[in-house]
């Protein structure tokens, strides 16, 4: 009991002992709490009394800038208003300037009206004096005005053109017979004397093969040979069924004789492979341009022609590649060259330069597969970079008339490439081309007016156009011929020259019943 009694009375003091470490507790966060809001209510009434400070700071300084705008507004308003003012005056003055100026030109518009109205009736006057001595001079005459215009214009031109055309007849008759003489002698004797043995050569494009296995190692196994030589040479080989043979297809015939040479000295060497190949390439490469610089020297030794720049020769030298209507050019050139000097020593010009000029006029026919333009620019501007004559220039570039001639050795030059290339044998053309030429020819006389037919005769060298006689008079029919010759010369290509003959002829026809 007394056991049970102690527990208890242990109990009480224990809760006791609790509830006064409780009550402890409390009054020290109380006073804890208290203290930390003293702290803080001190720190806000710090900020805000910052906050109020800084504000204040910050009104004075924003009012001494507005105030300063403000006052900087008013200076500015008043320049300007000052300027506005100076302008409004100078605006007046113009202003008064111009209502003088117009005042005036009013009253200059007003005495002009009146000079008019007087002018005007000064014209009246004559128009009607005019009009009453026409109306007697076309009773007297019995003619209107017109018609008397008429009857005079008809008058004068039949005058004119009889007179025209025996002038015209008289003139190119005396010409005719002397220059023809003339003519004849002179180119008869230059073609007996130069006598060339060229005629036509043609590069070839075809290689023969020893035999039909060639044409496999050509190839090579899945077609790496062929490729690479084509890529290496820029040609295409074309292999058929040509028996033996392949063919090289390229427009440049300096490449393509690269490619030929290479090609014949594979097959002899029998090793074809893509090494191999670029080296026989290199190598041939450098052969041909030794015989390229080789055949222009001896071109201009056969032509007596010196002191030529080494890239001219060379140059020149390319034209042994080239042919036209299978004439080849390297000779041709040369050709011209001694045909020049001929016609040059009988009438008295400077031989030397006709030769050269002769020699170098299709020199831009080895340069335009890679650049535009005419062979004749190019040769003319070729040569002036390289130090050529200037006359020599101006032959190469005349010798189609795209430049006008400035002497009688360029008119020396174009007559001696005309004989090389028309006379016979010199050149050749393919049928389908020949049978264009010839229609071509026709329907450009059959486009003029008054023409009734035209033939195409002399391989191609001659129309002959017949007209109706009563659309073309005999005037008419020598302004035809022109017509039609300048319009072959500016639409076609052919090598020499083409005669044009028109022939007009009146047939009278009667029956005896």
């Amino acid at each position: 009991m007394n056991l049970i009694l102690e527990w208890w009375v242990a109990v009480i003091l224990l809760l006791v002992d609790i509830a006064v470490a409780v009550v402890a507790i409390i009054m020290a966060t109380r006073f804890l709490y208290s203290r930390y809001r003293k702290e803080q209510e001190g720190k806000a009434d710090n900020v805000l009394q910052t906050s109020i400070e800084k504000g204040h700071r910050i009104e004075l300084e924003a009012k001494d800038k507005a105030l300063k705008i403000l006052q900087d507004a008013e200076s500015e308003v008043t320049k300007r208003r000052n300027e506005l003012a100076r302008e409004e005056d100078r605006l007046q003055k113009r202003r008064a300037d111009l209502d003088h100026r117009f005042e005036r030109l009013e009253q200059r518009e007003v005495a002009q009206n009146k000079r008019q109205s007087a002018l005007d009736k000064k014209e009246n006057d004559f128009k009607k004096k005019e009009a009453d001595q026409m109306a007697e001079l076309q009773r007297i005459a019995k003619m209107t005005v017109e018609e008397a215009r008429g009857e005079l214009m008809v008058q004068a031109e039949k005058e004119a053109r009889n007179d025209m055309a025996k002038i015209i007849r008289q003139i190119e008759g005396e010409a005719r017979l002397e220059g023809e003489k003339r003519a004849r002698e002179i180119v008869t004797e230059a073609i007996q004397r130069v006598a060339s043995d060229h005629v036509a050569e043609v590069c070839t494009s075809i290689v023969s093969l020893p035999n039909e296995e060639m044409k496999g190692r050509i190839v090579g196994r899945n077609g790496r040979n062929i490729r690479a030589f084509e890529q290496a040479a820029g040609v295409d080989v074309i292999v058929d069924d040509t028996p033996e043979s392949v063919t090289i297809s390229c427009f440049d015939s300096v490449r393509r004789e690269i490619a030929r040479r290479a090609l014949e000295r594979l097959i002899l060497d029998g090793r074809i492979h893509p090494a191999y190949i670029e080296k026989v390439l290199s190598d041939e490469e450098k052969a041909v341009e030794r015989d390229i610089i080789e055949a222009g020297e001896q071109a201009a030794f056969d032509a007596g022609v010196a002191g030529l720049h080494p890239e001219v020769t060379k140059l020149l030298g390319r034209l042994k590649f080239r042919t036209s209507y299978g004439q080849n050019q390297l000779s041709h050139a040369v050709e011209v060259a001694k045909l020049a000097a001929v016609i040059a020593a009988e009438l008295g010009a400077n031989v030397e330069l006709s030769k050269a000029g002769a020699l170098l006029h299709d020199l831009g026919k080895a340069l335009d597969h890679n650049t535009e333009g005419t062979h004749a620019m190019l040769g003319a501007e070729f040569a002036k970079r390289y130090g050529v004559n200037a006359k020599i220039i101006n032959i190469i570039a005349a010798h189609h008339h795209e430049v006008e001639q400035e002497s009688i050795e360029a008119a020396i030059v174009e007559a001696a490439d005309a004989i090389s290339g028309a006379r016979p044998g010199a050149r050749r053309e393919d049928l389908e081309q020949y049978i264009k030429r010839l229609r071509a020819l026709e329907e450009i006389a059959n486009s003029y007016k008054g023409v009734s037919q035209s033939y195409a005769i002399q391989a191609g060298r001659e129309v002959r156009i017949l007209v109706r006689p009563e659309d073309i008079d005999d005037l008419a029919s020598i302004r035809l011929a022109r017509d039609i010759a300048h319009s072959i010369e500016d639409s076609m290509q052919y090598p020499g020259q083409i005669k044009v003959t028109v022939i007009r002829e009146t047939r009278a026809v009667d029956y005896a019943k």
